[in-house]
């Protein structure tokens, strides 16, 4: 049975190092968190290391820049690795080719600016569907839809059997007090539909693979034991660091606030969160209500 703690000063002297999540942990998706900001600067100032760890379909300076605008400080981070850099240097490898349909809001178009880590890159257009060698999702079109208004272009593709590049595998997330869709709920849909998805965020392997190097760049030499993962997201925060032998702390007042009952207390029901981690098959080390 997970622990349940109240501030991460519990257990943060057996890690040297944070993998967190951002949104709904660090960051409302309109604000920073303070308590949240204030733990990882204290984990920081222990002499920890903290690497950012995001689903976000975008390169890592679009990231820093965002949360910057949110008001999260330089301080209480040491680095960035994000969903959207993995996926970038798959589809820069070539694997959708060359010629892509991008599906996505506008504002994710630094998806698609060069990046230098790949040898050789493939050069990348996005044309119509008709003319595409695959698919590329950041997310929705409009993230207030739900993903079935994209049935009629995802069956087309489907049809002619193109490969989805899925940048973000988040499904929702909310933005202050409202839920928004995200590009894995578009790539479920297409995955039903029979297409086929290549995904790279957590809980898939590659972003992970990227936090560690990230990691490294620091010159911190840290064992995966020495590894706390920190995460909202039951299907991909917590099932991605389990999968890669990570310990984890979930935060239950995030996507699962209202089935935990954490959000209208400081912690999760214990008999709640119980019943929705039997429900979801996880057995996080730790839980905690807000990151603290």
């Amino acid at each position: 049975m997970t622990q349940i703690i109240t501030s991460l000063s519990q257990i943060q002297d057996d890690y040297d190092a944070l993998f967190c999540d951002l949104w709904g942990c660090v960051h409302d998706g309109v604000r920073a968190l303070p308590a949240a900001v204030a733990a990882l600067q204290a984990f920081r100032a222990a002499g920890g290391t903290v690497v950012l760890l995001t689903n976000a379909p975008r390169p890592r300076a679009s990231v820093a820049e965002q949360i910057a605008g949110m008001g999260v400080p330089d301080d209480a981070w040491d680095t960035i690795a994000t969903s959207g850099d993995a996926a970038r240097s798959a589809m820069f490898s070539g694997a959708v080719g060359s010629k892509v349909y991008f599906i996505g809001e506008g504002r994710d178009h630094p998806f698609f600016e060069p990046l230098n880590i790949v040898s050789d890159p493939v050069d990348i257009s996005m044309v119509p569907m008709d003319q595409a060698d695959g698919v590329v999702v950041t997310g929705p079109f409009d993230p207030n839809q739900p993903p079935d208004v994209l049935r009629p272009q995802l069956l087309e593709a489907k049809t002619r059997g193109l490969k989805m590049l899925n940048a973000n595998p988040d499904i929702v997330v909310d933005r202050g007090d409202h839920r928004e869709y995200c590009g894995g709920a578009v790539a479920q849909l297409y995955e039903q539909m029979g297409g086929t998805v290549l995904s790279f965020g957590k809980p898939h392997p590659p972003v992970y693979d990227l936090a560690r190097r990230r990691l490294a760049e620091l010159g911190d030499g840290v064992p995966d034991e020495r590894i706390l993962a920190v995460g909202d997201g039951i299907a991909t925060d917590v099932k991605g660091a389990l999968l890669e032998e990570l310990d984890v702390l979930f935060v239950s007042g995030g996507l699962a606030a209202a089935e935990t009952e954490t959000e209208t207390k400081t912690d999760p029901d214990p008999a709640k969160l119980e019943s929705y981690l039997n429900e979801h098959q996880m057995n996080p080390p730790y839980t905690i209500g807000y990151l603290r």
